[in-house]
């Protein structure tokens, strides 16, 4: 990590599956859509995790009115979701903020999910600097774009953060961002995030400011 005084470290948190308890109900979401517009490409819901909308349909759905339809599903699927935050997060935050630590949240989200969020847990806003969402940037994850960003808007040199990831598209955007990256093992197994990341974690609860300056590079 880079000493230099005017260089403040910052924390660059994925949203599901890092923050909010929601990526088993994406899944079941996104397998439903596939059984309806199939695309031929085995356990779909896994493979575009971390991706954002727009790079999900031009990718997979090109067809205009089944992107307007899949478009349509995903807010009234997002108006009815419940939110909850994983036990440990408030904490940690609050913990970072206290040390001086810049954060943002970096999610592939658009603003409309993010809208409802906020209503929801209006309080998890307040421990944001600032919020990259699908509609900041031009490359979803695996692209480093949003993290690169984020520690631009902060003031923050990339070598100077961290980055909480939960998928395998966020851990590679993460270590493309030059940051120290920590995998949480909510989506998937310990295992098969070794190698993709600098720590891995199980969760936030009991997890510290000072175990985080701990995490080797």
């Amino acid at each position: 990590m880079n000493e230099a005084i005017n260089s403040p470290r910052g924390a660059l948190f994925d949203l599901d599956g890092v923050l909010i308890d929601s990526e088993g109900l994406y899944t079941r979401f996104w397998t439903d859509i596939e059984k309806i517009y199939p695309t031929g490409v085995a356990d779909f819901a896994l493979v575009i995790k971390g991706n954002a909308l727009f790079k999900i349909l031009n990718t997979y759905f090109p067809d205009p009115d089944v992107q307007a339809d899949i478009t349509r599903r995903v807010h009234e699927f997002e108006d009815e979701i419940r939110y909850p935050v994983y036990p440990g997060v408030r904490e940690f935050l609050a913990g970072l903020r206290s040390r001086g630590f810049k954060t943002a949240v970096v999610t592939s989200s658009d603003n409309v999910k993010m809208a409802s969020l906020w209503s929801q847990v209006p309080d998890l806003r307040e421990y944001f600097d600032t919020v990259i969402t699908g509609s900041d940037v031009t490359r979803s994850k695996p692209d480093p774009q949003g993290y690169l960003l984020a520690a631009q808007r902060l003031g923050c040199d990339p070598v100077d953060c961290y980055v909480f990831e939960d998928s395998f598209q966020g851990l590679e955007a993460g270590m493309a961002s030059g940051a120290t990256v920590i995998a949480l093992a909510t989506s998937n197994p310990r295992d098969s995030l070794k190698g993709k990341a600098h720590e891995i974690i199980d969760n936030f609860t009991g997890f510290t400011v000072d175990k985080l300056l701990a995490a080797s590079r």
